[in-house]
C-alpha cells in the first residue's frame, strides 16, 4: 500500500530540497494534529510529506504524540512539471457538482482549475460568497490531492467571466496551447483533437484548456464567443454527461493521450 502523505505548511521548518536522507523533519501543525490525532500514525510507520509544487520526502515516523511526528528522511523525490498543462475551466454549478468535478479532476492528475462564472450557472461567486466558495475549492482541491497521493497540488485560479475567459482561450492558442469546448452538438472527437507539442524546461509550458459548462449548458453566445478565440467544439462520445463528471472524462483522455499514466 502507499504510503499517506501530508502537506508542509509553509514549506515546513525548510525547503523540502534541502532534505536529505537520515535528516528528521518534524511534521507539526494542522497536518502534524491530522496524522498524530486522527490518523493515530505511530513510529515505524512510513508517510510521505510534500510541498505541493513536485517534492516528495519519503519518510519513516521515529516519534509520535498528538501534535507533531518526527520523521527520519530515507528518500527526496523531485517530479518534474509535466510538459503540457492541463486545465480544467468547470463552471459554477449549483449544489456540490462543481466541487465533485474539481475533486475528480485532481484525482484523475489536473494541472490547475479555472473557475468558470456561465450565463447558465445557477450560483453566482460574489462579495463574500467568492471568497467563501473559493476556500472550498481549494480544500477541496487540497484533500483530493493528498488522498490520490499527489506531490503537486492544482492551482486554483481566480473566477472569470466570459469575456475573461475567451481572452484567455486566444491567448492560450497563440502561445501554442489548445482549448477543447465540450459541447454535445460537436463534431470533432476530443481523442483526434491535436494536441499542443510538449514544452522545454524553463519555458512557459503549453497548456489544454478543457472548457465545461453549467448543468444547462453553453449557451449559443458563449460558444460562438469562445470559437470566435480560437477555441474547439470537441465531445466525448454518444452520451451526454452532468458536468461533474464530463470534465474528469476528459482529463482521462487527455491523461492517457499525453502518456501520463504509461
Amino acid at each position: 500500500m502507499s504510503a499517506p502523505v501530508f502537506l508542509a505548511e509553509g514549506g515546513g521548518p525548510a525547503p523540502l530540497t534541502r532534505f536529505a536522507p537520515g535528516d528528521v523533519y518534524v511534521l507539526d501543525g494542522a497536518e502534524g494534529r491530522h496524522a498524530g490525532v486522527v490518523q493515530r500514525r505511530r513510529a515505524g510507520e512510513r508517510v510521505d510529506v510534500v510541498d505541493g509544487e513536485g517534492t516528495r520526502l519519503r519518510t519513516v515516523v521515529v516519534a509520535a504524540d498528538r501534535d507533531t511526528l518526527e520523521l527520519r528522511v530515507e528518500g527526496v523525490e523531485v517530479e518534474p512539471e509535466p510538459p503540457v498543462r492541463l486545465v480544467l475551466v468547470q463552471a459554477l454549478a449549483k449544489g456540490d457538482r462543481d466541487e465533485l468535478a474539481i475533486e475528480a479532476a485532481t484525482e484523475v492528475g489536473v494541472d490547475a482549475i479555472l473557475p468558470w462564472q456561465a450565463e447558465r450557472s445557477v450560483v453566482v461567486w460574489r462579495g463574500e460568497r467568492a471568497a467563501r466558495s473559493r476556500a472550498r475549492w481549494l480544500a477541496t482541491v487540497r484533500a483530493a490531492a493528498k488522498q490520490s497521493r499527489r506531490s503537486r497540488v492544482p492551482e486554483v485560479r481566480q473566477d472569470v467571466t466570459t469575456t475573461a475567459l475567451a481572452d484567455r482561450v486566444r491567448e492560450t492558442v497563440a502561445a501554442g496551447g489548445v482549448a477543447a469546448v465540450l459541447h454535445e452538438d460537436a463534431t470533432e472527437p476530443l481523442g483526434t483533437l491535436a494536441l499542443p507539442a510538449p514544452g522545454e524546461p524553463g519555458t512557459p509550458l503549453p497548456e489544454v484548456l478543457v472548457v465545461v459548462g453549467p448543468e444547462g449548458g453553453i449557451s449559443d453566445a458563449e460558444l460562438e464567443r469562445l470559437t470566435g478565440a480560437g477555441g474547439r467544439p470537441v465531445r466525448l462520445g454518444p452520451h451526454v454527461l452532468r458536468t461533474s463528471t464530463a470534465g474528469p472524462v476528459a482529463l482521462t483522455l487527455l491523461c492517457e493521450r499525453l502518456g501520463r499514466w504509461a
